[in-house]
């Protein structure tokens, strides 16, 4: 057994024979060793049985003890250095999710029924007609028709201001009526601040003076032209994809990001250049490996700005046209030698068969070199026959 020693201490205790006499105690060397403990030298290296003697020598108590090698200063700041490029490599390799302002989250907007909107325009305009009668003027169409002149004029302060309460509640009345589509939100701003989003349907009162913005919330597929994308094994191919998304979040998709299905497409171009796709021809189980991934890497992407992504279905494989030669006449190869090798094993078969049941009834008794020539007759005959067949 070889023991690796780190250091041995200066003044440590040992233990003292008992030919001094006396049952003394003298400073015993210890080896700390990388094994995390404390082995006495005298245990190591005595060849002989200690003299059995009254006065044993005193036992040294045995305690855990890990060696640490501390490193120079300057081998220390380059191992930091060190830890910290891995740190920022690490942190650099693995990309982090676009981030949203948290406070762009959908939420319902304050919306009335579209009957009171009703009932305000039909009040403001019966004010309109009231306010015009108490003044004792017409409106200015009619007055122009007439061929006379506007009595606008003479309007008290306290006619003006009814005149305009009663205009103000009929346009805010009649402005903010709405109708809701199945399908169809609103994303309401005021002066750029989201105000909420409005999801029902039917008539609704919302109000004019904020801003709509229309989305479409149903469940929708986007098919794209073939995009660039590569098999396992490096070849280049082309991919025509089938996107089933939807618009989750609306807030996030209308304001999180300037236009989300510009961002869906490039997501989708991405995730093809970082998935191999299945080689045309491939089984069944390779295309379905290939859609979950393409669709658990778009929807992540997607996620954070409220689009949701149902499946992402490759429709359309093709090698790239630079490639597509030399593909195909690969394939044609391999099909071919898959061909030469069933028909081989088909007469290989063939005449095992054939040389064993002759054999078997007695029909000939054949030494080695016949038996040899006979095989070779029999697999020129079926080979040629084979040939024919084919032809």
């Amino acid at each position: 057994m070889t023991t690796t020693t780190s250091h041995i201490p200066e003044h440590v205790p040992e233990s003292v024979g008992p030919d001094d006499g006396v049952a003394a105690v003298r400073p015993a060397r210890l080896i700390h060793t990388e094994s995390t403990t404390e082995i006495p030298v005298h245990l190591l290296f005595r060849e002989e049985p200690a003299p059995s003697s009254s006065a044993s020598p005193a036992e040294v108590k045995l305690r855990p003890a890990v060696v640490a090698h501390r490193p120079l200063p300057e081998k220390r700041e380059k191992a930091e250095g060190d830890d910290r490029d891995t740190r920022d490599i690490g942190l650099r390799a693995r990309p982090s999710a676009p981030g949203v302002d948290p406070e762009i989250v959908e939420r319902p907007a304050r919306v009335l029924p579209g009957i009171a909107g009703v009932l305000a325009g039909t009040f403001g305009a019966a004010g309109c007609a009231v306010t015009a009668w108490w003044a004792g003027v017409l409106p200015p169409l009619a007055v122009e028709a007439l061929g006379g002149t506007a009595g606008a004029g003479g309007l008290r302060p306290a006619q003006w201001a009814a005149f305009a309460g009663a205009g103000a509640l009929g346009l805010f009345g009649f402005g903010g009526l709405a109708r809701g589509r199945t399908g169809r939100a609103w994303v309401l701003e005021l002066f750029g601040r989201y105000r909420g989003t409005v999801r029902g349907t039917g008539l609704l009162w919302v109000n004019p003076l904020l801003l709509r913005r229309r989305v479409d919330v149903r469940l929708r597929h986007w098919r794209g032209d073939p995009l660039p994308a590569a098999d396992r094994g490096g070849v280049a191919l082309r991919v025509a994809v089938l996107v089933v998304w939807r618009v989750r979040d609306t807030a996030r998709a209308t304001l999180g990001v300037e236009d989300h299905e510009g961002y869906l497409r490039a997501c989708v171009e991405a995730a093809l250049l970082r998935v191999p796709v299945a080689a045309p021809g491939a089984g069944r189980g390779a295309v379905q490996a290939t859609q979950d991934a393409l669709t658990r890497l778009v929807a992540a992407d997607a996620g954070p700005v409220g689009v949701e992504v149902c499946a992402v279905r490759p429709l359309r494989v093709e090698y790239a046209p630079e490639v597509a030669a030399a593909m195909h006449r690969r394939r044609v190869a391999a099909l071919d030698a898959r061909h030469r090798a069933s028909v081989i094993g088909s007469v290989v078969d063939s005449v095992e068969d054939t040389v064993t049941r002759l054999t078997m009834r007695g029909l000939l008794d054949l030494d080695d070199y016949e038996r040899r020539t006979l095989v070779k007759d029999l697999t020129v005959a079926f080979c040629a026959g084979r040939g024919d067949t084919g032809a």
